[in-house]
């Protein structure tokens, strides 16, 4: 048994799920398997069992998945102590970003940590909110659009961030263009209701607002279709398929194909958050990322 083994077990134990415990860890599954496989070896019994796509631990593996994630608490510990001894002239820096953030933020952030620190490796990694949250054990910070929920890590710190706004987005023409005839020009959410919704998928910031928000103006939706990423909104919305929801600021650089509506009275506002794990032992690299975030913010 090796320390290794018992590191790859908590997060298969952590994510139920091999592939997602091979993607945290940056390991093929390949190795992730054959490392359990070698614990299980020693133990002389199973310790998870197939659960449909997933993983289910046995009663023995439960009780082994406490001492492999105290283990692997410690040794990020200590890793993060020696990096902060090193300084920043070398270790490397792993960033989550959900769908806008990555897209749209994390360019800008990470060419400019990079100017500053080049001896630095940056790692990145991306998905919706709810990946990116589930992700935090393979992480230094992440970069989030939507709640970050209940089930955090202990002792991950939770920074409020940046503003945002969430748009309404339709082609040119669209009946919508004639109850908002300016660009500054608000359409309510019973408006939006008497049209085909495009919707991005479960997990995302944006959808949980834009749910939310009909919830509470007791507004029905009518989805026409539901897709993974802004990107595969806009095309979606582009062909006809209904009205799209989106960050403003993924509408920078578009043409003009689409038209933005900003929703009223009250626009869909939202605040993108920071997520430091181990905030107590975040390392160096960690820390000066986050105040680059809030001083590029201000």
């Amino acid at each position: 048994m090796t320390p290794e083994q018992l590191i790859t077990f908590a997060a298969v134990a952590e994510h139920r799920n091999i592939s997602r415990a091979a993607q945290a860890l940056h390991l093929s599954q390949p190795a992730v398997s054959g490392q359990l496989r070698l614990l299980q070896e020693e133990f002389g019994e199973p310790l998870y069992l197939r659960d449909g796509r997933g993983v289910r631990l046995t009663p023995t593996g439960e009780q082994l998945a406490a001492y492999a994630a105290r283990l692997r608490d410690s040794w990020r510990d200590a890793c993060a102590f020696r990096d902060a001894l090193r300084g920043l002239e070398r270790g490397t820096l792993r960033i989550g970003a959900s769908t806008t953030p990555v897209s749209y933020l994390l360019p800008y952030l990470v060419a400019a940590f990079h100017q500053r620190f080049p001896g630095v490796k940056l790692e990145t990694a991306s998905g919706n909110t709810s990946d990116v949250v589930g992700m935090l054990g393979a992480l230094d910070i992440a970069l989030i659009e939507g709640p970050p929920g209940a089930s955090l890590p202990p002792g991950t710190a939770v920074h409020p961030w940046s503003d945002d706004e969430i748009v309404a987005i339709a082609p040119r023409s669209h009946p919508l263009a004639g109850s908002a005839p300016t660009p500054d020009a608000r359409v309510p959410l019973a408006a939006l209701g008497d049209y085909p919704l495009v919707l991005r998928e479960d997990g995302s910031g944006v959808r949980q607002i834009v749910e939310q928000a009909f919830a509470r103006a007791d507004v029905p939706m009518r989805i026409a279709l539901e897709i993974a990423g802004v990107e595969g909104v806009k095309e979606a919305v582009r062909a006809g398929m209904g009205v799209g929801f989106v960050s403003a600021m993924s509408m920078r650089h578009e043409d003009d194909a689409l038209r933005v509506f900003r929703i009223g009275p009250e626009p869909l506002a939202r605040r993108f958050s920071i997520l430091v794990p181990h905030a107590g032992a975040a390392s160096r690299a960690a820390q000066r990322f986050l105040e680059l975030c809030f001083r590029e913010a201000s």
